[in-house]
């Protein structure tokens, strides 16, 4: 599987388990996504899972269902905790595969 992709088992994101992974210039990682179920708003849809060093499996994320304020569509980030990694989710370049989510980084915005 390519790098910065996110593929999942079907294309009901929002309840779909996924595997992908992420590669940066600071961390290169297998990650695993599990739907998760809350009744709080602000919850993620998914947590995210990693590999430790030693090879346990560690909670290190979640994937959100957000919406345009301008447009009102929806879309998901995801966030990698411990390398204060911020992404959107969106269809991967030269697929028509739904379920195949590219990982699109996206940084902080800078303080005015």
């Amino acid at each position: 599987m390519n790098t910065n992709v996110i593929k999942f088992q079907n294309n009901n994101i929002e309840t779909s388990k996924g595997t992908g992974s992420i590669s940066t210039l600071k961390f290169d990682i297998d990650i695993t996504v599990e739907p998760n179920s809350s009744d709080n708003p602000m919850a993620p849809t998914h947590r995210v899972f990693a590999r430790s060093p030693r090879g346990k499996l560690v909670e290190c994320g979640g994937v959100w269902k957000k919406e345009n304020k301008e447009t009102g569509a929806e879309y998901f980030t995801l966030t990698i905790r411990d390398f204060n990694f911020n992404a959107n989710l969106g269809k991967a370049a030269n697929q028509d595969d739904d379920t195949v989510q590219a990982v699109i980084p996206w940084g902080p915005k800078e303080a005015a």
